[in-house]
C-alpha cells in the first residue's frame, strides 16, 4: 500500500513524469485487488484487469496516468489499444437457436406478404420466427437495416415480437436475466450505491422514488415508480462520458435522462410526439399515463415510429428497450454507452471481454458481485 501511495505522490508532483511501463502498472493493478479482494472484478480473467489490463492496455490506472499527462508540459503521446472489440447490439452473431423450417428467399417474400395482411397473431408470430434468418440479413445490410420497420410492421402492433427474436439470438436463460437478477441482486445495490455519489435534489428524488414500495408509489405524486427510478439511478453512478473537443462540456446524468425515457401525459397524440422529433435518435421509451409512477403503457421510439412495449412495469419496459437494440441492431446512444454497457456485460452477461468498458464499469461490476 505504501508503495501505490508514494507511486501516485510521485505521479502528483513529478513535472518530468514520464509514463512508467506495463510491468509496473500491472503490479500496481495487482497490489491493488490484493489489498483489498472485494474490488475484484469476477467476470475477468485476473480480476484486475479494470484498474489495468495488459492485453489492451486499458484500465483506471492508464484513464489517471493520462490526465495527469495532459496537464504536463512534457506529457509523452499515449499508444493506442492494440485489441480490438467484437461485441455489442451492432455485431454479427450467430443465433443461439435455429427455427425449424428454412425458407427459400421467395418464401420469404410470400410470408411477409402474408403477416402484413392477417389479423392472426399466432400465423404472425410462426411467420415472423420462419423469416428470422431473412430478417437478421436485412439488419446486417446498412442499405437495408432503416426499412425492418417498414418490411416487418406488425412489430408495431403485435407485442411480443422483439422477445420472440432476442429468444431466438440468445436463448431463453440469457433473455430472463435482467427480470430475475435486478430485483434480487441489483436493485437494492444500486440505491445503497448511489446514496455515496454527491447529493442533489434530483438524486434524492430518485433515490426516494426507488426505495417506495408499489403501494406508496401510488399513493405519491412526485417521481417514476421504483423501477424507472432504480434504472435512472444506475445511469447516475455510471454518468456519461465527455463526447470530446468537438462537444466541450458533460452532460449530467439527469440531462442524459431524456435519452433513456421520456414522459407524456395520458391522451397525448403520439403521432403528434413522433412528428416532433427533428434528428435520428437512438431507441427510448415513451411513458404514458396520468403521472410518473402511474404508467398506463410504454413504447419503444424507434426511426420516429412507436413500438408498444407488451406490459406496463417500468423494469420489464426497459427490458425490452434494451433488447431491442440487438433485435434491430441499434447501436447505444452516446450518452448512455457505458450504462448500457453494463447491462450488457453483467446482468445479461453478453459479450463479456468482446466490448470495451470503461472503469466505472467494471468497478461497480465488482461491487455489486462481490
Amino acid at each position: 500500500m505504501e508503495v501505490l501511495q508514494e507511486s501516485n505522490r510521485g505521479l502528483k508532483t513529478k513535472p518530468e513524469f514520464t509514463s512508467p511501463p506495463r510491468n509496473i502498472r500491472e503490479m500496481y493493478a495487482q497490489g491493488i485487488v490484493a489489498l483489498f479482494p472485494y474490488l475484484r472484478d469476477p467476470y475477468t480473467k485476473n480480476g484486475y484487469e479494470h484498474y489495468y489490463d495488459p492485453q489492451s492496455g486499458q484500465g483506471y490506472l492508464t484513464w489517471k496516468i493520462k490526465n495527469i499527462q495532459r496537464n504536463s508540459a512534457s506529457s509523452e503521446n499515449c499508444r493506442r489499444s492494440s485489441q480490438s472489440f467484437s461485441g455489442g447490439p451492432t455485431s454479427e452473431r450467430e443465433a443461439a437457436s435455429s427455427t425449424d423450417v428454412i425458407l427459400t428467399e421467395e418464401q420469404c417474400r410470400e410470408a411477409v406478404s402474408l403477416m402484413k395482411h392477417t389479423s392472426e397473431v399466432d400465423t404472425i408470430k410462426i411467420k415472423m420466427k420462419e423469416t428470422f434468418q431473412y430478417r437478421r440479413k436485412m439488419i446486417q445490410d446498412p442499405n437495408r437495416s432503416t426499412d425492418v420497420l417498414t418490411e416487418f410492421p406488425r412489430f408495431l402492433d403485435v407485442q411480443g415480437l422483439i422477445e420472440q427474436d432476442f429468444v431466438l439470438l440468445f436463448g431463453e436463460k440469457t433473455t430472463s436475466k435482467l427480470l430475475e437478477r435486478w430485483p434480487t441482486t441489483f436493485m437494492h445495490k444500486v440505491i445503497q450505491q448511489s446514496k455515496s455519489l454527491n447529493s442533489s435534489q434530483a438524486l434524492q428524488d430518485l433515490i426516494d422514488c426507488a426505495e417506495m414500495t408499489v403501494k406508496e408509489n401510488e399513493i405519491g405524486d412526485a417521481g417514476w415508480n421504483s423501477d424507472i427510478a432504480s434504472i435512472l439511478l444506475l445511469l447516475h453512478l455510471i454518468p456519461p462520458s465527455p463526447q470530446g473537443r468537438k462537444r466541450p462540456g458533460k452532460m449530467s446524468a439527469s440531462q442524459a435522462e431524456k435519452h433513456l425515457v421520456i414522459f407524456k401525459k395520458a391522451g397525448t397524440n403520439i403521432q403528434e410526439h413522433l412528428d416532433s422529433i427533428e434528428e435520428s435518435t437512438q431507441p427510448y421509451l415513451l411513458a404514458m399515463g396520468p403521472k410518473k409512477n402511474s404508467i398506463h403503457v410504454y413504447y419503444i421510439i424507434l426511426d420516429k415510429k412507436a413500438i408498444p412495449c407488451k406490459s406496463v412495469s417500468g423494469l420489464s419496459a426497459f427490458d425490452e428497450l434494451f433488447k431491442a437494440h440487438f433485435v434491430f441492431g441499434a447501436s447505444y446512444s452516446k450518452v448512455l454507452h457505458n450504462m448500457y454497457t453494463f447491462v450488457q456485460t453483467t446482468v445479461f452477461q453478453i459479450d463479456i471481454g468482446k466490448v470495451k468498458e470503461c472503469p466505472r464499469v467494471a468497478e461497480l461490476r465488482a461491487r455489486f458481485l462481490r
